[in-house]
């Protein structure tokens, strides 16, 4: 659909909602189109707090980019230069971090270079914000440089946030030596050094099997005062998962002993540990416990335990947390799901391996589903109608 769409969806009336109730239908809403027409009939209301808004155009923008509608997010977001909000700092950088999500970073820097004729103040605020897009449109190498010459060009002077982002742009290029250069500058100019800044740094010495650089620099960081919160310890955790489950259970035992709780990637380690070690019992049962912790299942918790329940040969009852996915809106990627259905025709679970891919195609916009009817095909799944078993198997 051509960008259009932006200016029919802006004259037609519909009716207004909250940005909050619209950022609660996005999450859920995987069409285009329908994401379209449920920020425009919310962004137009200045009461919802800045951050609610700036979430729910993400949100939109993250759908249209996924249907490879960038045209469409173009004209999204440029319409909002007109708007008299334009001259605020933060509603402008909104702009430049909607640009990154869609990996649209030539935009972003265009918008940014606009600001002195859009009236927009330049602080850390919009650098920040473009240092952001770079890094989502995946441009690591393209960070120091950025980082350097707008800085300079436009006489900001960078923060600990900016700080972070440069460190962080070297520690998603494989440079962490890089990131501790930073570091180290940084205490020099008088700069704050904290535990957002640092993990990081710990999680790519851990990532790249550096374990004790890893274990000095976590000395380091307390010598510094950053104090070990629920981020560090999961990326501690992490480390430990081909240790053991006992060394992940360890470490969240010593998480709860340091007064932290343990959240939804800390047991997610746990039970890959288990899934890992082939103790898929185990594994279902920190599964079944996240509510008792006060959790809550994530797609990284229903993608591991699907997987594994596959590949240990258990379809049906990998159907069954699949099930409990599409309850909580929390669905696993297709190649997983694409192991399931073929796991369940293998075992001559049809009804359940039609009502996998008719669940799928109700969820997502037809130009996303050319992979599920070509699986669909390729199984024998196809009908020219809905039978009753389909009907029941979805229910």
């Amino acid at each position: 659909m051509a960008s259009s769409t932006i200016r029919h969806l802006s004259t037609t009336t519909t009716k207004k909602i909250s940005i909050s109730k619209a950022k609660s239908r996005l999450r859920t809403e995987h069409d285009p189109d329908k994401a379209l027409a449920i920020f425009s009939s919310a962004s137009s209301n200045e009461s919802s707090p800045p951050f609610v808004s700036r979430y729910a155009q993400d949100l939109t923008v993250r759908r249209l980019a996924k249907s490879h509608r960038f045209a469409d997010i173009e004209s999204l977001l440029e319409s909002h230069k007109s708007n008299p909000q334009i001259k605020q700092e933060p509603f402008l950088s909104s702009l430049i971090r909607s640009y990154g999500v869609a990996g649209m970073f030539d935009q972003a820097l265009k918008t940014y270079q606009e600001m002195d004729q859009l009236g927009t103040p330049r602080s850390c605020i919009s650098f920040n914000s473009l240092l952001s897009a770079c890094i989502q449109s995946k441009l690591y190498n393209k960070v120091p440089v950025l980082f350097n010459e707008i800085s300079e060009k436009y006489r900001v002077l960078p923060d600990k946030v900016s700080y972070g982002m440069l460190m962080k742009a070297y520690c998603e290029d494989g440079k962490p030596e890089k990131a501790i250069e930073v570091l180290m500058g940084m205490e020099k100019k008088g700069v704050e050094v904290t535990t957002i800044v640092c993990t990081p740094v710990l999680n790519c010495l851990y990532s790249k099997g550096k374990n004790e650089e890893a274990d000095r620099f976590l000395d380091w960081m307390v010598e510094r005062g950053c104090e070990l919160d629920a981020v560090v310890y999961n990326v501690k955790i992490s480390n430990a998962v081909n240790q053991g489950a006992e060394s992940v259970k360890e470490l969240i035992e010593e998480m709860k002993n340091s007064g932290l709780k343990p959240d939804t990637i800390s047991y997610n380690y746990l039970m890959t540990s288990y899934c890992m070690s082939g103790m898929m019992e185990e594994a279902k049962k920190v599964y079944e416990g996240l509510t008792v912790h006060g959790c809550k299942a994530n797609p990284a918790t229903y993608r591991t335990l699907v997987f594994n329940l596959c590949k240990n040969g258990e379809y049906e009852k990998g159907y069954k947390i699949f099930r409990d996915s599409v309850r909580e809106h929390r669905i696993p990627d297709f190649n997983t799901l694409k192991y399931l259905a073929k796991g369940l025709v293998e075992k001559k679970k049809i009804k359940e391996a039609k009502g996998l891919i008719h669940t799928m195609k109700k969820k997502f916009p037809p130009n996303l589903l050319n992979a599920w009817r070509k699986l669909e095909e390729n199984l024998g799944l196809q009908s020219t109608e809905e039978n009753k078993e389909v009907k029941e198997a979805t229910d």
